[in-house]
């Protein structure tokens, strides 16, 4: 039987289009196959074997990487703040910088923008979907937040998954203005976040490493941000400051390598997601859009 591509919904084009997947063939042993599956739950999952290849990636020889990657996956280099042959190692490159003038942030107090580029599932209600990724197959937010209390209080509330692949870019964004608070680590594994993995078991989503921050923000409310390690994902580096004022589309850190992925919560009737998002979820799409644009606005 063929493997199941993985598609998306390009927000830009308005066409359905397929997933470039890195590394794909190990991604499809290591979820799909049996003796691949029996590997992943041995290794892949614990820390010191992501830490070894971030290890890998931060060494100087690692810079050979970056010229072919950037080809192969067909990336922007005027979107780079600096030149592709000034990156130090693959690290460098993959947690790069952008031109300000690469994500221009959509403005208004009243919007909310995407934090990061990626593929995004848009859940307006979360208690009324029937799945992430797979007819059937959900979590609970106790379980997402680590905490029953925090759960209660976004309960039937709003979902945005962010799906950061190698390809991205990788620094990740406030979707609202506001007042965000330290990030809380929950200890988990390093299980892979694409869809390859998550139609096997969308649980890794709670099962693996992840921060919590929550935000008092200007026009929605409360809301939170969660930050998803996976596997290769050699660490998350914050560079904001907690307890003090941010804008929307500022920086809050970034992923060092690997796929990753970003989960907003919004507390029920605080924001109204834009139609065509919540379509695209429906049809079992996630959405591709980048950092700063628009993804819904205070509800009523």
């Amino acid at each position: 039987m063929p493997a199941e591509p993985v598609r998306y919904y390009n927000r830009k084009t308005c066409t359905v289009e397929t997933e470039q997947i890195y590394g794909e063939g190990w991604l499809r042993f290591a979820y799909e196959n049996p003796v691949g599956r029996f590997f992943t739950a041995a290794l892949v999952r614990r820390a010191l074997l992501s830490q070894f290849y971030g290890w890998q990636m931060n060494r100087p020889y690692s810079a050979h990487r970056v010229l072919p990657f950037i080809v192969k996956y067909d990336l922007d280099t005027d979107e780079f703040a600096k030149s592709p042959f000034d990156f130090k190692n693959f690290n460098d490159f993959f947690s790069r910088a952008l031109k300000k003038s690469a994500r221009p942030v959509t403005p208004g107090y009243d919007i909310a923008t995407f934090p990061a580029d990626g593929r995004h599932l848009c859940i307006q209600d979360i208690n009324a979907v029937d799945g992430f990724y797979v007819k059937g197959a959900k979590f609970t937010l106790e379980e997402l937040l680590g905490s029953f209390e925090l759960a209660q209080q976004y309960d039937g509330g709003t979902m945005i998954i962010s799906r950061l692949c190698p390809v991205d870019y990788h620094r990740f964004h406030f979707a609202a203005s506001g007042i965000p608070s330290e990030p809380r680590l929950i200890k988990g594994s390093l299980y892979s976040v694409n869809p390859i993995a998550l139609r096997r078991n969308v649980r890794y989503l709670v099962e693996n490493k992840r921060y919590v921050t929550e935000i008092t923000s200007s026009g929605f409310g409360k809301l939170v941000q969660i930050e998803i390690g996976a596997t290769m994902v050699g660490s998350v580096v914050y560079t904001y400051v907690p307890d003090r004022r941010v804008e929307k589309g500022e920086e809050k850190g970034l992923f060092k390598f690997g796929g990753s992925c970003v989960i907003t919560l919004f507390r029920r009737g605080s924001i109204k997601l834009d139609d065509d998002l919540v379509a695209q979820t429906r049809l079992g799409l996630e959405t591709y859009a980048r950092m700063g644009e628009r993804m819904g606005c205070v509800f009523g």
